[in-house]
């Protein structure tokens, strides 16, 4: 089973690298982006640690890490409203 997931990542990996290097992605707007990935989660983290969220905590992984990068703000509105509708 393992071996089917890292044959899969290797793909992807490598279809990533060839549109990258295919359309020549500039690498400032791959900086942009980190930058903005690496500020989601800091933000997230600080969030959860100063308590104004009493109640609630936003996990970080993955998904919500990129919720609140494509969404900002309404991102970690969304994810509280998630997680108050679930409880």
């Amino acid at each position: 089973m393992k071996l089917g997931w890292s044959i899969l990542f290797a793909g992807s990996l490598a279809a990533l690298l060839f549109v990258l290097v295919r359309h020549r992605v500039s690498w400032g707007g791959l900086k942009h982006f980190g930058l903005h990935v690496a500020a989601a989660a800091l933000f997230l983290y600080l969030l959860n640690g100063s308590g104004l969220i009493s109640g609630f905590h936003i996990p970080l992984n993955p998904s919500t890490i990129a919720t609140v990068t494509l969404l900002g703000v309404p991102g970690i509105a969304l994810i509280l409203g998630l997680q108050w509708s679930v409880l």
